[in-house]
């Protein structure tokens, strides 16, 4: 009597369909996990954007407030300098502290002599080992608004804006207000403080009609960077006159 001894298998037709179901199943998991990682990286640098426009909030709020209040006319004696053609940055000087930026776009390009810079660095940009972002120093005569060629005391001064680990950079800050802005019985005035803070990858970034960078560059654009690229504009109402100098 013959017994016939068969042996149970897949089939050729089988392993390729499982095969091919697997390797489906690896790689959406593998793009769940870089969509993830994504969102994860992207919401660090919105938070680490937004904590550091909390502190220069805050900062400026009360600075603004022990102060009196200050022409905005950008002209010889002003507490208030936004400099432009090119645009490297500016200086806002009230009386106990100062403050001194310079833009994301000078921090890469820049080679003009009266970019801010601390004490002791060379003219270039290459040569930076330390550039200012944002940077509040203590000057009681408000001397680095009278001499916008003067260099920062590195002791003296504190960085409002740390690089970290995303590159962030000031792209725009802007102080204005207005005639009907004033209180004449109780001296006070009002400013309307703006200022942008983002990532600082150039082809990244997208800039207006002045030239100034006011987002990122949308899907589809060369360049775009969604995972990584964040720029945020925050505007705020300071009072300047709770005190007299």
């Amino acid at each position: 009597m013959n017994h016939v001894n068969r042996r149970k298998g897949f089939t050729l037709i089988e392993l390729l369909l499982a095969m091919g179901f697997i390797s489906v199943l690896l790689l959406a998991i593998a793009m769940t996990i870089l969509q993830i990682s994504s969102i994860y990286n992207r919401g660090m640098i919105v938070k680490e954007v937004n904590q550091i426009s909390r502190n220069i909030t805050t900062e400026l709020q009360g600075a603004i407030a022990k102060t009196a209040p200050f022409s905005v006319a950008q002209t010889t004696g002003s507490r208030y300098f936004k400099q432009g053609n090119p645009a490297w940055g500016g200086r806002l000087c009230l009386g106990q502290y100062s403050y001194i930026w310079n833009y994301g776009s000078v921090l890469q390009t820049d080679t003009s002599p009266t970019r801010n810079r601390y004490v002791g660095e060379a003219l270039l940009i290459t040569n930076i080992s330390n550039p200012i972002r944002l940077v509040k120093v203590y000057d009681v005569d408000a001397a680095y608004c009278a001499d916008l060629n003067r260099a920062i005391d590195p002791t003296n001064a504190t960085e409002l804006v740390n690089a970290g680990d995303y590159t962030l950079a000031v792209h725009d800050f802007t102080i204005a207000t207005s005639a009907t802005a004033h209180d004449t019985a109780t001296g006070q005035r009002l400013y309307a403080l703006t200022f942008t803070i983002g990532t600082n990858e150039t082809d990244t970034l997208q800039t207006d009609a002045s030239n100034v960078v006011s987002s990122c560059k949308a899907p589809g654009v060369v360049g775009a960077d969604l995972s990584y690229c964040v720029v945020q504009k925050f505007s705020i109402a300071v009072r300047a006159g709770n005190v007299v100098q």
